[in-house]
């Protein structure tokens, strides 16, 4: 029994003494040599264990190095993308500050019969559009056979009929006008003016561009 006790204690401490040097070789060894050092001061048949936590523990730790080192390269490479495509943007409507597509409309009004989109102020656009910072651009979109309830708007509108037809009702100083209109008519509503209209199609959307002109904070109107 004797022996047997020697024999343990002297397999347990080799382990524990490669454990320790190998952690110690390979990082730096501070954590891993004190776990290995705590688990010296364990009773002989608790050490084995107490061993194999160690080891858990420093695989457990080279893992999640990894992953942050990997998260970390990806983070940094998604990151750079994504600057050098805003930069490549920003390039582009320096270029061309004159042409708006769908994206550079911010859409005010939804619903399941329609839409109202309008373009950013232009004087937020470029430098350039500064002289017709009064004016915004919007466009009405309303589904076949959808009625588009009364309101108003403190700003002068130019509206064009880019695509279908319908009937537009203005009421200004208690006088009410009523016109049917189609692709390619223009027709206009003045600022205060209660103006609602219908799409008359069965078919076809009802869409009107509008050319606003404000008349109290430049750019802005409600």
């Amino acid at each position: 029994i004797v022996v047997l006790l020697a024999t343990l204690l002297c397999a347990a401490a080799a382990v524990a003494s490669s454990w320790e040097d190998d952690n110690l070789h390979h990082h730096g060894g501070h954590k891993s040599g004190r776990c290995v050092r705590r688990c010296e001061d364990r009773p002989w048949h608790q050490r084995p264990r107490c061993l194999e936590q160690c080891r858990e523990e420093e695989r457990e730790k080279r893992q999640e190095r990894s992953r942050h080192e990997a998260d970390d390269r990806s983070g940094k490479g998604s990151s750079e993308d994504e600057r050098e495509r805003e930069q490549e943007e920003e390039k582009q409507k320096e270029r061309r500050p004159y042409v708006f597509d769908r994206r550079s409309f911010r859409r005010v009004v939804r619903s399941e019969q329609g839409s109202l989109r309008v373009l950013r102020p232009f004087d937020e656009v470029s430098r350039l559009l500064r002289g017709i910072r009064d004016y915004r651009v919007a466009v009405l979109e309303a589904n076949p056979r959808s009625f588009v309830v009364p309101s108003h708007t403190d700003a002068h509108c130019i509206c064009y009929v880019l695509e279908g037809e319908g009937v537009v009702t203005t009421i200004e100083n208690g006088e009410r006008r009523s016109y049917t209109i189609k692709h390619g008519h223009v027709f206009v509503a003045p600022a205060g003016a209660v103006t609602y209209l219908a799409n008359t199609d069965g078919r076809k959307i009802l869409v009107i561009t509008k050319i606003l002109h404000t008349i109290s904070v430049p750019g802005e109107f409600q």
